[in-house]
């Protein structure tokens, strides 16, 4: 029997799948969504330094995340059109020239339109995750994507404590350098360790991009998904977007204070392996919903911190954190377990369908976060997070009536 399209020979699977290579594509996968959240602790400094007020700088963010949602849009359905490989080195050495060009910024509209550069080359960790799907057996997938994961969430969550510091002590200028260097590195070891993929089609570029809305139309259970992880990932960017202004305004502390609070985050992101072994053995819907509860409940504690002194107050931020990433992680891979198995000839642009909708939550949680923390203060950001939660859990529950 052929083999299946887009994958490679039994032989090299093996191969593709070893150890060495799963840390490859897990670091890549980390490295590369990490550009986009570098500048989460670093906002207020930046915003000093070419003297722009709060909700201007909060744009560095949104334009990030606009700019991911694009790329995903317009560059991910390129993975199933050419070889994913070539794929991946292109866009590692895009992504590391918008990153150099950032670190160069002189004035706050160049910074945006860098930021916006860097959101769309950073899909490249969209590339790499339904690569390490194409490369898994069927029975281990879940597995496979959540290892990779694995290095994907500790990417975003540690991005902001690697940021946080290297931005106080050497500035936000030369975070942006490493980050470039990083990425060409990761870029070159991933060319080395992956196999050539066969393209999934021959269609024009146009009727590619075509091709996913009929996707949406045809798969509920995709449009479920999507709109589902859109609504955490409201949540999710809401409260990392404005964690650090609210941190320097309302206790004083500094952009390396405000990146530890992405340790909190990292157990979360150790969910992922587990929650792809819970997906393959009793199915993605139901690990949905308990992501969705953990989310929650874990940002209505916060609706207590009035009631704490400053001590409690940071300990229950932390502990909502680590609860809400954890919920955030789980439901993301049990959604991506889901997807893949509709159509595994068009898992890039499932995945870009998938990640483009949830990526527009992620813009408008950076616009709305930074809105109302301006506007209403830190528990409007709470009620808003809490909100999408529930959403969230809403559309779970009606697509267990529909289709798991």
């Amino acid at each position: 029997m052929a083999a299946p399209q887009n994958a490679i020979s039994s032989a090299d699977t093996q191969q593709a799948l070893s150890p060495l290579t799963v840390f490859t594509l897990a670091a890549g996968a980390g490295l590369s969504v990490a550009s986009i959240y570098y500048s989460h602790p670093m906002l207020p400094s930046m915003g000093a330094e070419l003297r722009v007020s709060v909700a201007a700088i909060g744009l560095v963010a949104t334009l990030t995340q606009v700019g991911y949602a694009l790329g995903l849009l317009l560059l991910i359905p390129l993975g199933d059109r050419f070889d994913r490989r070539n794929v991946i080195l292109a866009k590692g050495l895009l992504l590391a020239l918008a990153l150099v060009l950032c670190s160069l910024s002189g004035t706050v509209n160049t910074l945006l339109l860098t930021s916006l550069l860097i959101g769309a080359a950073a899909t490249l960790a969209q590339d790499i995750v339904p690569a390490s799907a194409a490369l898994a057996p069927e029975a281990t997938c879940g597995k496979t994507v959540g290892s990779v994961m694995t290095g994907l969430l500790v990417g975003i969550l540690l991005s902001r404590v690697i940021s946080g510091f290297v931005g106080e002590y050497l500035g936000w200028r030369v975070m942006y350098g490493l980050a470039a260097v990083s990425i060409v590195l990761i870029t070159v070891c991933l060319w080395r360790v992956l196999p050539r993929f066969t393209p999934n089609t021959g269609v024009s570029y146009v009727k590619l991009l075509l091709s996913m809305g009929l996707l949406w139309r045809q798969y509920p259970a995709l449009r479920y998904a999507a709109f589902a992880q859109c609504l955490l990932a409201v949540a999710f960017s809401a409260f990392w977007t404005t964690l650090a202004i609210m941190l320097h305004d309302d206790f004083g502390l500094g952009s390396a204070t405000a990146g530890l609070f992405g340790l909190a985050g990292v157990a979360g992101a150790l969910i992922a392996p587990l929650a792809g072994k819970q997906a393959d053995r009793f199915g993605p819907h139901r690990v949905t919903l308990v992501g969705a509860v953990i989310v929650i409940v874990s940002f209505a504690s916060m609706f207590l911190l009035p009631l704490l002194d400053t001590q409690s107050r940071l300990i229950l931020i932390a502990l909502s954190a680590l609860g809400f990433d954890l919920g955030v992680q789980a439901t993301l891979i049990a959604h991506q377990t889901l997807i893949y198995g509709l159509d595994p000839e068009a898992r890039g642009r499932l995945n870009a369908v998938f990640f483009t909708t949830m990526f527009v939550g992620m813009a408008a949680g950076s616009a709305l976060g930074a809105f109302l923390l301006a506007n209403v203060g830190w528990l409007g950001v709470v009620a808003l997070a809490t909100l999408a939660g529930m959403g969230c859990l809403l559309i779970r529950l009606g697509a267990g009536r529909r289709t798991v």
